[in-house]
């Protein structure tokens, strides 16, 4: 990808990846395959189809950054004890299969997959193999999409299967869960925009002011992204009828909005949840209000049409699940 001549190269990589892939955002959110996950309308079969090819994925990316742990470009960032997802995806494979972890691999449904893998997956996995082997500070664009993405739009499915799929809190759903960032507790969403500023404090360091590895970070990046969104494409249609066709929030990455100064906002509601157990009514009423001034500003902002019905729509589904948790 060549570098557009209006990009700032003297940005910081966490800066230039927040604000110049807004283009790849919009093609993962706004596809069918990322509506049906993050509204839990997937079949229960294909969410686990799902799961086993990002196991693959994750798999392959983790032990290739384990490989590089003290590559200048990943060191920063690099912390297995936090991030390594693949182990939570096996355990959420095996709960949902209903077998042991130790066997889930041999199941029917995981045989056939490796007997017939989709052209996507073999695409990811051949990619990060071939960055892990020819230019391997390109794995930081990989570990940023997931990631980050895990710890955004990856909430919004956590939830949405749990209703869908009758979950509970860390049985199928782990791969969305995380660890304090230092600790050992489970992290609120508080927690995790505290590992957000971290990771991203540690991409600019890894990165510095290269710009011909913030390039080649900017290039992988939008391949990363494609590749994820061809994973989106991959999923069958559910066998019920659909109930919304809103489009998803944005699932990968580190999105750009909700606008940075109401991003504070439902961080300070989930903690007064969790310590008191209620809202107070002064923050129901700052919730409310802050709903209908993010629809003013994603208007304001020339956020229309289907990219501002998806930011929007991410506004109002974290409300609607804030008060029906509270009710």
């Amino acid at each position: 990808m060549a570098t557009s001549p209006t990009l700032d190269t003297t940005a910081p990589i966490a800066t230039l990846l927040r604000t110049s892939l807004t283009d790849a955002h919009d093609r993962a959110s706004t596809s069918d395959g990322a509506g049906w996950l993050t509204r839990g309308e997937l079949d229960r079969e294909e969410y686990i189809r799902y799961s086993m090819m990002l196991y693959h994925v994750y798999n392959t990316f983790e032990r290739a950054i384990e490989q590089h742990a003290t590559h200048p470009v990943l060191q920063p960032t690099y912390n297995p004890s936090l991030f390594a997802r693949a182990s939570s995806l096996a355990a959420d494979i095996a709960h949902l299969l209903q077998v042991p972890v130790s066997s889930w691999q041999s199941h029917p449904a995981h045989v056939e997959l490796l007997a017939n893998p989709p052209q996507v997956l073999t695409d990811y996995v051949s990619r990060i193999q071939f960055v892990a082997t020819s230019d391997p500070q390109r794995l930081l664009a990989h570990s940023y999409v997931r990631y980050l993405g895990d710890l955004s739009g990856g909430q919004f499915i956590k939830r949405a299967l749990k209703k869908s799929f009758d979950l509970e809190d860390g049985d199928g759903v782990s791969f969305y869960e995380f660890k304090q960032l230092g600790g050992t507790g489970s992290a609120t969403i508080g927690d995790m925009k505290k590992i957000k500023e971290w990771y991203r404090d540690g991409m600019n360091a890894g990165v510095g002011d290269d710009v011909a590895v913030k390039e080649a970070i900017l290039d992988e990046a939008v391949i990363a992204f494609d590749l994820n969104s061809a994973l989106f494409a991959n999923l069958r249609a559910p066998s019920r009828p659909t109930a919304s066709a809103s489009p998803a929030p944005p699932l990968l990455g580190d999105p750009a909005t909700p606008p940075e100064a109401h991003k504070s906002l439902p961080v300070q509601l989930q903690e007064e949840e969790a310590t008191t157990g209620t809202y107070r009514v002064a923050s129901v009423i700052a919730l409310v209000a802050a709903l209908s001034l993010s629809h003013f500003l994603l208007v304001l902002g020339g956020f229309t049409g289907v990219p501002g019905a998806a930011k929007l729509e991410a506004v109002q589904h974290w409300c609607a699940n804030q008060f029906a948790a509270a009710s």
